[in-house]
């Protein structure tokens, strides 16, 4: 487990971007992924259609072209997005978002409370089927987003892992 946390982080790739985007626009994360990348696609697959970068100086692969995404990798399969601001939620939720719109956005969203004693964020838990957003925040603004398959955005909150 703690190897699927640690191939899930790198350094932000440089260069065009590979779709066609303008640099700087905004993306929509949604529980399917990105729009050219799919939860559960492979590894292979990504590399493959260039869009996951292994040999860079990083701690785990990068995807081309989504410099504030860290893909994370289970058993060769992609289960969770890590994504940062500008990388927002069809509903609009993003880093810097007030937790309170999380709640408006998504009612039925689950409270996970990070260990007393640890610097670890407090999380949202937004789940839909088998997918979920899972928002850390500090209590009042939404810090990072975390995009997947719902059982392992619970189990990466609870064993308190995360990118390098």
């Amino acid at each position: 487990m703690t190897a699927a946390w640690i191939a899930g982080s790198g350094v932000p790739p440089t260069g065009p971007i590979p779709d066609g985007r303008p640099a700087g626009s905004v993306e929509i994360i949604d529980l399917n992924g990105l729009r050219n990348i799919e939860f559960g696609d492979t590894e292979q697959e990504l590399a493959r259609r260039g869009i996951l970068l292994t040999n860079m100086d990083a701690c785990g692969p990068t995807l081309a072209g989504h410099d504030t995404v860290s893909p994370v990798f289970v058993e060769d399969k992609l289960v969770l997005l890590w994504v940062g601001d500008p990388m927002r939620t069809p509903e609009g939720i993003t880093a810097g978002s007030p937790i309170d719109e999380v709640w408006a956005r998504y009612p039925q969203v689950s409270r996970l409370h990070a260990p007393q004693g640890t610097y670890r964020l407090d999380g949202l838990l937004a789940r839909s089927g088998d997918r979920a957003y899972l928002f850390l925040h500090d209590g009042h603004t939404v810090r990072k987003t975390i995009a997947g398959y719902a059982d392992w955005a619970r189990r990466l909150f609870e064993e308190g892992a995360g990118p390098c």
